[in-house]
């Protein structure tokens, strides 16, 4: 389902400008650099899946224009999924790419399936990975079973010549119980 247009857009904030800023271990999950998919399978005791919930194209939001260089109203792959560790769902992650850098990249998002994006972009070596900001998501852009004000979220654009990938994940409230952690703080 195509998320509100009209939803205000969050403002993506670096570490060193989010104040107050959260706690140390919210941070840490926010801004920590190595693979989401292997953190959580940790945290799961390898008990991590990937359901997709929608793939294909869409005009993307202005953010995420903005985000990987591309004029407004750009059209694009997008590609939500639910992150879950022992069957609940820990993260929501929604990836897009600009279609005018994706075809012809020989990068097949469409065949992804219920594998993660993450070990994908951390296996290949030629993606760099950009800075990382965190803010929090507006609800009315989370699918309705899990939407929720004032969630942490966080994103990063993965690159390779001319294709970005722009990849954000919001933590759900059942990953912070996982995990033992109280995700206070505001923006």
């Amino acid at each position: 389902m195509p998320h509100s247009a009209t939803a205000r857009p969050p403002h993506w904030l670096t570490a060193d400008r989010l104040h107050p800023a959260p706690t140390a271990a919210v941070l840490d999950w926010l801004f920590n650099e190595e693979s989401l998919t292997r953190r959580l399978g940790a945290l799961s005791n390898d008990r991590f899946s990937v359901t997709p919930l929608l793939e294909g194209w869409q005009t993307l939001r202005t953010d995420e224009c903005a985000a990987l260089g591309v004029a407004a109203d750009s059209e694009g792959w997008v590609r939500e999924v639910y992150l879950r560790g022992a069957g609940e769902p820990w993260v929501f992650a929604r990836s897009v790419a600009a279609r005018s850098a994706l075809e012809g990249s020989g990068l097949a998002l469409e065949r992804l399936g219920s594998r993660s994006l993450g070990e994908l972009l951390f296996s290949d070596r030629a993606f760099d990975r950009g800075e990382l900001q965190a803010c929090r998501y507006p609800a009315d852009w989370l699918p309705a079973a899990v939407r929720a004000q004032g969630l942490w979220a966080r994103r990063s654009c993965f690159s390779r010549g001319t294709l970005g990938v722009l990849v954000a994940e919001v933590f759900l409230p059942e990953f912070w119980t996982a995990a033992a952690i109280e995700p206070q703080g505001s923006l």
